[in-house]
């Protein structure tokens, strides 16, 4: 069973990343579009098996939609809006790079830190998983699996590390694939996960025992020494 949950996000993720890239493209012929989706491939098969694979209860709340019945109202809208902007900025690199050229291309050395980013987001994220049990695609509170706050890991650094994760992998997937149209845009997308962690942190205050102290403890939501 663990095999076919693997073999589905391999399978997803490559669908939803190739198809959103190539098929606006209009042709196969894209290096960079192939080296970022097997950087996806390698980094999914690396996250599912050293990270999920003694916590299969997180991956199957992983892979449920990201609107849920449990879910309030004000989530539900800033997640769709959030997944809108972000499968829109994917299928929007490619229309620029082929099509617009909005702006000249980066060079070598900053699409390179690009691919860099969104490596490291990547870990980030997954390490993320890793400490955080409860890291659901939703916010809600997690009565039936007991949840209790995480503040050990890189949630012992900032309080929404998945977040800055995700932020990192948007702008450095624009920067390799030689977008810096989609990287200004991705400003859509970053300012949804903070307007995400404004209310998310207040729902968590009223409703999760204990979260009040973490966030006198670890002092800073999305970048150390910054916000």
């Amino acid at each position: 069973m663990f095999i076919f949950k693997l073999l589905f996000a391999i399978f997803w993720n490559l669908v939803i990343f190739g198809g959103l890239l190539l098929l606006p493209a209009g042709t196969l012929d894209w290096w960079r579009a192939w080296v970022f989706l097997g950087i996806v491939l390698v980094g999914t098969f690396a996250t599912i098996t050293v990270v999920f694979r003694e916590n299969e209860d997180l991956l199957d709340e992983r892979f449920k939609l990201p609107i849920q019945a449990e879910q309030p109202l004000a989530d539900k809208i800033i997640a769709s809006l959030l997944v809108v902007t972000f499968l829109g900025l994917i299928a929007f690199i490619p229309v620029d790079v082929f099509q617009l050229h909005l702006f000249d291309r980066p060079g070598g050395i900053i699409s390179a830190s690009g691919l860099l980013l969104f490596i490291t987001g990547w870990l980030i994220i997954s390490l993320s998983f890793k400490a955080n049990t409860f890291a659901i695609p939703v916010v809600k509170y997690q009565a039936e699996r007991q949840q209790t706050v995480i503040d050990t890991g890189v949630y012992s650094i900032v309080r929404h590390p998945m977040y800055a994760g995700a932020a990192l992998m948007i702008v450095g997937m624009s920067l390799w694939l030689e977008s810096y149209a989609a990287a200004l845009l991705a400003i859509a997308p970053i300012t949804l996960l903070i307007v995400r962690i404004l209310f998310e942190e207040q729902f968590l205050k009223q409703e999760l025992k204990g979260y009040d102290s973490y966030t006198e403890k670890v002092r800073y939501r999305l970048l150390p020494y910054l916000w």
